[in-house]
């Protein structure tokens, strides 16, 4: 699914960030991605996404044999890609279903696929909304305008039911959400998930592991990848926090 070698990426004014960072998810794995603040955690998701903050000075990133370094954000999203924001942005002026249907529409001109009506897409919609147990006024309001934090990270899940993509990547989906919040956002996630998609998930806490739980899990401190591991080490963190782990690299 996607594959990222060596890569090392910086800031616009020179800082570096990323070091070096390799990793590997395959089709049906689960990855998710734990560390210290300033890890460079959120910096990976925008790199993989092509945020245009950040400049890439080498290594690559491929995606079903694709490099994604020259591809633009629109044409990494037509090739599968979804990326969910830690703080997701709000769009006046837009309603939630006029930009959903644009953009599915986007990805299924993509695919040389016949493009859906509004009709057409109005019950597609719905049904999507219903497995990510969302409200039908949400479908008319403008995107995340007034949404509360819950439902701003509902509304990205919903996101992910409707475009469907072959890769996805959570960043902090669980940050300010409470119990019941967690439970729905992780139902809708797991319900897309499929053995042929791949999902990276970046979190700081155990807890949103409870409800998806990863194949590996992965430990960023100063901008790569220093431990690998089962489900079982988001638990270890959990106690140990990271402190032996920063010990490590300050040696």
């Amino acid at each position: 699914m996607i594959e990222i070698t060596n890569l090392h990426a910086m800031t616009k004014d020179g800082k570096a960030i990323l070091k070096g960072l390799n990793l590997t998810v395959n089709a049906g794995e689960i990855h998710a991605i734990m560390g210290p603040n300033g890890a460079g955690k959120s910096t990976l998701a925008k790199v993989i996404s092509g945020h245009p903050d950040y400049e890439i000075t080498s290594g690559d990133i491929l995606m079903d044999g694709q490099s994604l370094l020259e591809m633009d954000p629109e044409d990494r999203a037509r090739l599968g890609l979804f990326m969910s924001f830690q703080y997701p942005p709000e769009i006046s002026g837009v309603s939630n279903s006029e930009f959903l249907r644009y953009a599915y529409n986007a990805v299924l001109k993509a695919r040389n696929e016949d493009e859906m009506s509004v009709e057409q897409f109005s019950t597609y919609l719905t049904t999507k909304m219903l497995e990510v147990e969302m409200r039908k006024e949400f479908t008319e309001r403008n995107v995340n305008e007034g949404f509360s934090g819950g439902e701003k990270k509902r509304n990205e899940v919903l996101q992910l039911a409707v475009l469907n993509p072959m890769m996805a990547i959570l960043d902090e989906t669980d940050s300010g959400l409470d119990i019941d919040a967690i439970r729905i956002v992780s139902r809708g996630v797991n319900r897309w998930m499929s053995v042929n998609k791949g999902l990276i998930l970046i979190t700081h806490y155990q807890r949103l592991l409870d409800y998806i739980p990863p194949h590996f899990v992965h430990v960023m401190v100063d901008g790569r990848i220093v431990q690998t591991g089962p489900a079982s080490l988001a638990l270890e963190l959990e106690e140990k926090g990271y402190d032996h782990l920063l010990a490590v690299e300050e040696v």
